[in-house]
């Protein structure tokens, strides 16, 4: 049986403020293109569908018309919610859409529920395991301790007595949406720690032929038969050096998984750059970045005027801008802030933080502004004083 696993959609998010819509109407095109070309047996989204609970209606309608293309390619999809879903506004209608073979798990009612689809050689179960915040779902399950790992075990154990109940042979398929042991994460995961505790080791997964996880946006694999297919596009700049991909799985007859990654489209690449603003708008080696979404770091001593107007003339898509001043040898930034701040004034106390901030202190019209707004101030406290 062969399986296009996918995850980390997050429809409606934007990249510093950028509408990354019409890139994830892009990827959806190629998701169902590749579903179609590689003769695949199921899709199968591991949450994170949307990017909050409630999302724009712009990506409502394309999450309804790409499952209107799957089911009319005759692409059964299973599917689950993640930690930016709304599990319940998700799961509307789940009844009756699966009758068109989309199939919804977002509650922990449904996570021993599987999907049964059959090849040549016999049945194939499909399980989802959708988000599982541990306060809510705890007594659901019947554990004790509040945790990821507690609930998602308690999960699997409900779909390992459901499979033990099956046909032999029947091979075995689960969708997860967690942070495991092992896994990598980036700058646009929304955290899901809980007591300290986020992670679940990917033994928990045991007894199961594949587990198709979501939440951490970097593809990668934790066990053969454990894998994340990441976010199908970078969400922040932590991820410029990903390789964005989906997973196709073929699950053999004594359930061997072999598993290759198809890429995915990138609309305009992510760049890191770090020097000083010169630099950075002269050296012929950044040439390949003048498209690209760009974060830049500029090292420059002291804060160049107008740095974000000045950068965009070379690098028009220049989204985040970082101050990180080379400091001269010697000068100590480990001595204590309550140490710096002995014998000055509040004036002084201003002058200083522009000089640690910037790399330099202000200049004499900035020195006026600053002792202007002090006396404003000690005249305001002397008048409410009375």
């Amino acid at each position: 049986m062969r399986l296009l696993h996918t995850s980390d959609w997050h429809l409606g998010r934007s990249l510093h403020r950028v509408s990354m819509l019409d890139a994830q109407s892009a990827f959806l095109d190629h998701l169902v293109d590749a579903a179609r070309a590689h003769a695949v047996d199921a899709v199968l989204v591991a949450g994170d569908v949307y990017d909050r609970a409630v999302p724009p209606l712009a990506a409502v309608e394309l999450f309804d018309r790409t499952l209107h293309r799957l089911a009319a390619a005759g692409v059964p999809t299973v599917m689950i919610s993640g930690n930016h879903d709304s599990a319940r506004r998700l799961g509307v209608a789940a009844g009756l859409i699966e009758r068109a073979g989309i199939h919804l798990r977002t509650g922990p009612d449904g996570c021993a529920v599987p999907v049964v689809l059959a090849d040549t050689y016999g049945d194939v179960a499909l399980y989802g395991v959708p988000y599982l915040e541990p306060a809510l779902v705890k007594d659901a399950f019947g554990v004790e301790r509040t945790g990821h790992e507690a609930v998602v075990a308690a999960a699997m154990d409900r779909i390992r007595a459901d499979l033990a109940g099956r046909p032999p042979g029947t091979r075995s398929v689960v969708l997860a949406h967690a942070f495991v042991v092992g896994g990598t994460a980036s700058d646009s995961e929304r955290d899901i720690t809980v007591g300290g505790v986020a992670a679940v080791p990917s033994a928990v997964f045991d007894g199961v032929d594949y587990a198709a996880l979501g939440h951490l946006h970097g593809c990668q694999t934790i066990t053969d038969r454990v894998r994340y297919s990441g976010s199908p596009l970078a969400y922040s700049f932590s991820e410029a050096a990903h390789r964005k991909s989906m997973w196709l799985v073929d699950l053999g007859a004594d359930g061997a998984v072999t598993a290759e990654r198809i890429d995915c489209p990138v609309p305009r690449p992510l760049a890191r750059l770090t020097g000083r603003i010169d630099d950075l708008l002269s050296d012929p080696a950044h040439e390949p970045y003048e498209d690209a979404f760009v974060e830049a770091t500029l090292t420059d001593p002291v804060r160049p005027a107008e740095p974000m107007a000045r950068l965009t003339k070379r690098f028009p898509h220049t989204l985040s801008l970082v101050f990180a001043p080379e400091r001269p040898p010697g000068d100590d930034d480990g001595v204590s802030y309550a140490r710096r701040l002995r014998g000055r004034d509040r004036r002084q106390i201003a002058e200083d933080f522009v000089a640690h901030v910037r790399g330099a202190g202000p200049d004499a019209a900035e020195r006026a502004v600053l002792s202007a707004a002090f006396d404003e101030v000690r005249t305001a406290d002397a008048e409410a004083a009375g």
